[in-house]
């Protein structure tokens, strides 16, 4: 093994053929970052259109829903696989807010969740 890449040093790969590789296994690896990335911001936009669709317009004219109006819906169980993590994710994009770090089914369904982006 090459103590400079994670392919094996082998007598009938020049320097250069081990660089190609290495390159080209990093490179797919951004790809699936990238397609991570994307997917995140497709679930988000999602669940602005589910909150949308369940919520109404608070005192300050934000939409805003109960979670476990958003997690009983059965349109939203179908959508969304781990609604606790998009929710947590739009809210790191500044998408969404919520009281608390993590909201848990029964214990948090009163939490408000409001859209700050329509």
């Amino acid at each position: 093994m090459c103590h400079v890449c994670i392919f094996p040093a082998r007598p009938e790969r020049s320097r250069q053929t081990r660089q190609k590789l290495v390159h080209r296994f990093f490179a797919s690896k951004n790809k699936n970052r990238i397609s991570v990335t994307m997917n995140v911001s497709h679930e988000i936009s999602l669940l602005v259109e589910e909150i949308q669709r369940l919520g109404s317009k608070n005192a300050n004219g934000q939409t805003s829903v109960k979670f476990g109006v958003l997690f009983n819906d059965d349109r939203c169980a179908n959508i969304f696989e781990a609604l606790v993590g998009t929710l947590k994710a739009a809210k790191k994009k500044k998408v969404v807010t919520f009281q608390g770090e993590l909201l848990l089914q029964g214990v948090h369904d009163d939490v408000d969740v409001i859209l700050l982006q329509e």
